[in-house]
C-alpha cells in the first residue's frame, strides 16, 4: 500500500498521540507499506509554526526531516503532474494544503491517512 499522511497524522504519529487510531498506527508501521509525507504538509506546518499555532520541540526544517528519518516516512515532492488534478477538483474542501494532498493522491494513487471528513468526499482511497 502507498500511504500519503494528513498533516495532523504524520504530528500524531510522530509524537506518539492517542488520538491515532490503532489501525492508522499499523499501516504506517507495516514494513511493506510505503509511506509518505507531502512537501505541502511540510509547507503548512511551517507556516503554522511560524505563526505561534503548532508549537515543535525544535524548527520545522530540522524537526520534520528528523522525524520522518527517525519513522522512516519519504517525503512527497509536488509536481506540474500533481497539481492537474485540482483542475475542476470539486470544492468540498476549501483548503489548499488537503486540496493539494487530495490532487497528489489522484495523480500518484495514493491512500490518503486522515480523519478528515470532507477528504472523504473526493474520489481517492482514504484509510
Amino acid at each position: 500500500m502507498h500511504l500519503l499522511l494528513d498533516t495532523h497524522i504524520f504530528l500524531w504519529y510522530v509524537a506518539g498521540d492517542t488520538k491515532l487510531s490503532t489501525a492508522a498506527r499499523e499501516a504506517i508501521d507495516e514494513p511493506n507499506n510505503d509511506v509518505f509525507l507531502s512537501v505541502g504538509s511540510f509547507w503548512e506546518i511551517v507556516i503554522k509554526y511560524e505563526l505561534g499555532k503548532l508549537p515543535l520541540p525544535q524548527a520545522p526544517d530540522r524537526f520534520i526531516p528528523a522525524q520522518r528519518k527517525t519513522h522512516g516516512i519519504q517525503s512527497l515532492p509536488f509536481d506540474e503532474n500533481d497539481a492537474r488534478f485540482l483542475v475542476g477538483l470539486p470544492f468540498h474542501h476549501r483548503d489548499p494544503f488537503d486540496r493539494m494532498l487530495v490532487s497528489q493522491a489522484m495523480a500518484r494513487v495514493l491512500t490518503i491517512v486522515t480523519v478528515d471528513p470532507e477528504i472523504k468526499k473526493y474520489s481517492v482511497p482514504v484509510l
